[in-house]
């Protein structure tokens, strides 16, 4: 039977996923006056602030994995086998360029072009805009492989491309012409880079030579050699100091003087795998690194020859993660181990909790002092296997005991101090062969207990790191290895259990056998939860058992896992056991009913799965995937309705969840694009929008009269005394001053020539809206007016007032419309209103008019019944939640 995918889990995010062994891109916007990183991951790329690494976009996803960006002022440039897409926003594709016939290695964004190369040997030169090729260079790859490019600065229209062969070649695209050949230094180019000064460039090479090299007069002008092999990045620092940083593929940064010609310091283990590249932001003593190791870093040049030092970072796993867990009561903290022996913490909240508990090593102090003969890789732990965490003590002793691969002895880790802990837990006399293969924490926080391959269970009290004692005859509690072990909330009984398919009930203080259990086969691992006292146990044939700890009998066996069974978890309360194995599905079943509620199938095995102590999100890792990815619990946002799946239920794979951007990061968006958001004019047609327009437009409208009055000066204006510097005077002994005549045009009334000659475009174009039907054009004409021209307007409706006849039975139709498509109601209202005061008496004569004006009526009432019974509804669902929470 098809199944539909997951009706319990949805997919939500994925954490600890930051960068693999692409060269990151950077860029700087000039609107925000930042500079942003831009990582890929897959087939997607993020883009992180440099202020605070917070993730601030995420892209749509390609097909392919993405094998090279570039970024320039407005767009996003990724190379996904033979396709080149074009980013707006960080976010959509907006342009896909199609023409290459292999896999695109290397990108350069040109101005108004973008130059690409591919391994077959083509060069194209595409026009940004309009996605066409603009100029194509055909090489043969036996002879000139493009492995590197770059614009020189201020060489107009001229790249500069490298060959893994050794040769570079100067071109001009624009005319496409060969304008000059270097030679090379006999090892293939892997890097070019422009110097702060003109016609200079940094060469670094694969046998490890970084050349400094003149263009303009052929010249080398110095040049260094690193041991680490082929130089992976180059990189010049531009705020004052002459350096030059180089990446190697063993995570070293060595930093050269340019000066002196000499190495000024290096960086050892800068990353754990390949650097894959380095770039120092223009103008600041800052440096942005990132490789294969799943980091981000960013270090700060703070003392004046002297290395630098890690300002910030964003990290995760190096290798997939194998073992992971809910750390606390609150469900936020997931403690991730993963193969690369690293102890990690991720955040369910935001990144800035996320925490690396480091790797663990042999002796901490040897570590740090590098002693002779002692290499990095010897001082560190392998990788952790299984481990256990409690929160109750933590804040006095250790509250993490963790077992490594290969390793007799246990170690201890500290959560709030973020370091690995001064104890290591080992038996006195167990065999050197044994290793530690399970282990659990007392709730108390004060024990923990530690299985090993030989059979041996021991106790150790966490404080002081001693032995406490050992379960058993003969200090064996079985006769082979100990697959699981777990202790009860109270520190009653103790369970262990072991490949002699035997599970054993032990007193905790007494350490004696009370019972135990023979299985059906031999069990690969197991889960107790505590509260409600019922054990699962995997077996090694592919069923699971629920075993009631205070019965000592088995209430549960389950089957249909076809691979073996990774990992399992318990809800909070109880009630659904979730397991993942190796056939790739995640399985959710029922206790109470012993039927199997939900099942989904996944891309990669799934090997660690928690779900949260408040049951909102159920965390998994994966093969060969550094992240941990988080799926929602969606019975806590409605109901779920599960049913019983059939035996031949066939599960649909789901796809796993993605990353999600900070909301509290700010977007980034092109320079020139429009940033204010328009809101809809409707959002529907059963709603009540109001205009935009101040409450000082509409509201005072039917009060204008005594607005006017009360405004009204007390006394008339004075006129200046001051008279003009020549004045015209009549012929006589007196001096007396004439007036000028008066003309014949302003000697005619005034008011019947302005009011009764010239009718206003409002009037117009409403009657000519009564014959089309539409009304938009005198509504946006009425609103350009204040009040009092929007007075005048209405009152210049009626014929008494020099309108048309026509022109009231027009504005009622302007409100009825108004009205029906629920946009500016309260405008609407207003301007009826005011229609109403000046024009009642003479419109009550009008049959038609007063029609019109009932059927307005009924839409009136209609309207304010449905508004009103909204508004009740709200306030009295409001006072019943205020007197309930009272």
């Amino acid at each position: 039977m098809p199944g539909g995918g997951s009706s319990l889990f949805s997919g939500f995010r994925v954490l600890g996923l930051y960068s693999n062994h692409v060269p990151h891109a950077l860029r700087y916007h000039k609107k925000h006056r930042e500079f942003y990183v831009v990582t890929p991951v897959g087939p997607c790329f993020h883009t992180y602030n440099v202020n605070r690494l917070g993730i601030v976009a995420v892209s749509n996803s390609l097909s392919d994995d993405i094998s090279c960006v570039a970024a320039d002022r407005m767009l996003v440039f990724a190379a996904a086998g033979r396709l080149i897409s074009a980013f707006a926003r960080n976010k959509e594709v907006v342009k896909c360029y199609h023409g290459h016939e292999q896999e695109v290695r290397v990108l350069l964004p040109f101005g108004d072009q973008l130059v690409s190369a591919d391994g077959g040997g083509d060069v194209i030169v595409w026009d940004v805009q309009e996605g066409d090729i603009y100029l194509r260079l055909q090489f043969d790859p036996a002879t000139f492989d493009v492995s590197a490019m770059m614009h020189p600065s201020t060489y107009l229209n001229k790249v500069l491309l490298g060959s893994s062969q050794g040769a570079l070649q100067l071109w001009n695209i624009k005319t496409s012409k060969l304008l000059f050949t270097f030679p090379g230094w006999s090892a293939g180019v892997t890097v070019l880079q422009q110097s702060p000064a003109v016609d200079v460039v940094g060469v670094g090479t694969a046998t490890g030579r970084i050349v400094i090299h003149n263009i303009r007069l052929d010249e080398t002008l110095m040049s260094f050699t690193q041991e680490w092999g082929p130089i992976s990045s180059l990189a010049f620092r531009t705020d004052g100091p002459p350096i030059v940083a180089s990446g190697s593929p063993q995570g070293h940064i060595a930093f050269w003087d340019l000066e002196r010609q000499q190495l000024l310091t290096q960086h050892r283990h800068a990353h754990r795998t390949a650097v894959a590249a380095v770039t120092f932001l223009h103008g600041e003593p800052l440096l942005i690194t990132n490789g294969a190791d799943n980091a981000i870093k960013v270090w700060i040049f703070d003392h004046e020859g002297g290395p630098p030092r890690l300002l910030r970072s964003r990290q995760g796993h190096s290798a997939p993660p194998s073992t992971i867990h809910h750390h606390g009561n609150d469900g936020k903290n997931i403690l991730s181990a993963g193969q690369d022996g690293t102890l990690q913490s991720f955040s369910s909240v935001h990144e800035r909790f996320n925490k690396n508990l480091g790797h663990g090593s042999i002796n901490k102090k040897k570590e740090h002092k590098k002693k002779k003969g002692l290499t990095y890789e010897e001082l560190r732990l392998p990788a952790i296997v299984a481990f256990s965490s409690v929160a109750a003590r933590q804040g006095d002793w250790d509250g993490i005991v963790a077992c490594h691969r290969g390793r007799l002895a246990t170690t201890t880790w500290n959560y709030q101090r973020c370091t690995m802990g001064a104890h290591h837990l080992q038996p006195p006399a167990a065999s050197r062969t044994s290793i530690a293969t399970a282990v659990d924490i007392t709730s108390c926080g004060n024990f923990a207990v530690i299985g090993l391959s030989c059979g041996r269970v021991d106790v150790y009290n966490l404080q002081s790191g001693q032995h406490r004692g050992c379960y058993g005859n003969k200090e064996k509690a079985h006769s082979g290895a100990v697959r699981g072990v777990a202790t009860d909330a109270l520190n009653q009984l103790t369970l262990t259990a072991g490949s002699d398919w035997l599970l054993k009930f032990w007193r905790f203080k007494s350490r004696k056998q009370e019972e135990q259990l023979k299985l059906d086969s031999p069990p690969a691992n197991m889960m107790l939860h505590k509260d409600s006292g019922m054990l699962a146990l995997a077996l090694d044939d592919f069923t699971l058992l629920v075993v009631d700890i205070e019965t000592r009998r088995t209430v549960r066996k389950f089957a249909g896992h076809h691979g073996n069974i990774n990992n399992m978890t318990f809800s909070p309360d109880g009630r659904w056991l979730i397991t993942v194995a190796m056939d790739c599905t995640i399985r959710t079943w029922d206790l109470p009913s012993g039927f199997l509620v939900d099942c989904f199938l996944v891309a990669t095995a799934p090997v660690g799965v928690s779900l949260s102590p408040t049951g909102d999100f159920l965390a998994t890792s994966h093969v060969d995937s550094l992240g941990v990815y988080l799926w929602t619990n969606k019975s806590l946002c409605g109901p779920v309705g599960l049913r019983p799946l059939p035996a031949d239920y066939q599960p649909v794979e789901v796809m796993l969840p993605g990353v999600m951007a900070d909301d509290s990061g700010q977007e980034v968006t092109s320079e020139d694009a429009d940033d204010n958001y328009k809101s809809a004019e409707q959002l529907g047609a059963e709603l009540v929008t109001l205009s935009l327009l101040p409450e000082s437009r509409w509201k005072s409208l039917l009060h204008l009269d005594n607005i006017k009055r009360r405004n009204k000066p007390v006394a008339p204006p004075a006129a200046p005394a001051a008279a003009p510097f020549f004045l015209p005077t009549l012929p006589g002994l007196t001096p007396r001053f004439t007036s000028p005549p008066a003309t014949e045009q302003e000697t005619k009334s005034k008011l019947l020539g302005g009011l009764m000659s010239h009718r206003s475009q409002f009037s117009s174009d409403l009657e000519s809206a009564l014959q089309s039907g539409s009304f938009d054009r005198p509504v946006r004409l009425l609103k350009d007016c204040g009040p009092a021209a929007l007075s005048i307007e209405i009152t210049c409706l009626t014929s008494e007032g020099g309108g048309a006849s026509s022109l009231p039975l027009a504005f009622i139709h302007m409100i009825d419309s108004m009205l029906s498509s629920g946009r500016d109601f309260d405008l609407a209202q207003a301007y009826l209103a005011l229609f109403l005061k000046l024009h009642l008496r003479t419109v009550s004569q009008d049959s038609d008019a007063m029609a019109a004006l009932l059927r307005l009526s009924s839409r009136l009432e209609a309207g304010w019944a449905e508004l009103r019974a909204s508004l009740d509804q709200s306030l009295c669902l409001l006072s019943y939640t205020k007197s309930a929470l009272l």
